[in-house]
């Protein structure tokens, strides 16, 4: 395994090298940079503008630019964000706790919530409770992300409840220890929801279908021909073999921690990554976006590396060399 790990890890390098080529050469597809839009300004003189962009080779074409910031980023250095006036580490750094937060806590919604519906649809399939959580897990498998945001966001402003949207309240530095975690987790609950609604239901149902297809399987009418309890023929027999292709999956949700927020925070005025990514796209700030552009590379690779150790864990029957 420790093998198969350094050799995945060896082969992330091309990869990664790949993913930014691509990234970097899209990136400039779009006609212009940052400073473009300094030149409409009359209280900057177009010497200012030359030497802004010689100094961060913005003036020489796309595949010498991508060489020198790709000699930065082996020395560390992601480069300067033009529009928040500071280098890209310390924006993303910023930003980046808050929407590990709201993703790690959609994430484990989704999970303690999905996983234990569906085997309970499962075992109780065709029954009334399998065919209302059925009928909901299409309903939000339907339900856009942004539109179930604002209709909760509606719904929360008649009810009150809730906070309406941001991370803590204007009176979060009065606050205790307790109270000021107690405040994150209320401001944290309505996009928790959203964010978890599509992917629950999505995995419900998978969950559902992995159960149906082991619990039909030889192996498991054998072990209740035998007189072991349904609890254990369930949780600790069917149960183990159908959470295999799960884990593949949390793979991939692992590796979009922080691109699959980013929707849901802008409209619930969460500060996280999202709106700084939006706001850095929309203004061309080519070192912010190639940053965060390359975490989610990283992620992507460390992800589906996660799943693969996982899946050998779980099922010793997979083996990697």
């Amino acid at each position: 395994m420790t093998t198969y790990i350094i050799r995945r890890i060896i082969i992330s390098i091309p990869l990664l090298l790949a993913i930014s080529f691509v990234a970097f050469m899209v990136f400039n597809l779009a006609p212009g940079n940052y400073f473009d839009t300094l030149k409409m300004n009359p209280q900057i003189s177009e010497e200012t503008i030359k030497q802004y962009e010689a100094q961060y080779h913005l003036d020489k074409p796309p595949i010498v630019q991508y060489l020198y910031w790709l000699k930065n980023i082996i020395r560390l250095d992601f480069g300067f964000s033009f529009v928040k006036k500071q280098p890209v580490t310390k924006v993303i750094k910023s930003r980046l706790i808050n929407t590990l937060i709201l993703s790690l806590a959609a994430m484990l919604f989704t999970w303690l919530v999905a996983v234990p519906i569906g085997i309970y649809c499962a075992v109780h399939q065709y029954s009334w409770g399998d065919k209302i959580f059925s009928s909901l897990s299409f309903l939000g498998m339907s339900i856009p992300n942004f539109f179930l945001a604002l209709l909760l966001l509606f719904l929360v402003s008649i009810v009150g409840i809730l906070p309406l949207g941001g991370m803590m309240s204007s009176n979060y530095e009065q606050l205790s220890t307790f109270g000021k975690i107690w405040d994150i987790l209320k401001h944290l609950v309505l996009p928790t929801v959203v964010i978890g609604t599509g992917a629950m239901a999505g995995l419900q149902r998978l969950m559902r279908g992995n159960m149906l297809e082991v619990l039909r399987a030889h192996y498991i009418t054998t072990a209740r021909a035998k007189g072991l309890p349904e609890s254990r023929v369930i949780y600790r027999h069917a149960l183990k073999n159908a959470i295999n292709p799960m884990i593949t999956i949390f793979g991939y949700q692992l590796s979009g921690l922080l691109s699959g927020a980013a929707l849901t925070e802008i409209i619930c005025s969460w500060p996280g990554l999202g709106s700084v990514m939006l706001e850095a796209v929309r203004s061309q700030d080519l070192f912010l976006v190639m940053g965060s552009m390359l975490m989610g590379g990283i992620l992507l690779i460390f992800g589906n590396l996660i799943a693969d150790v996982l899946l050998a864990w779980v099922d010793p029957r997979i083996q990697y060399h």
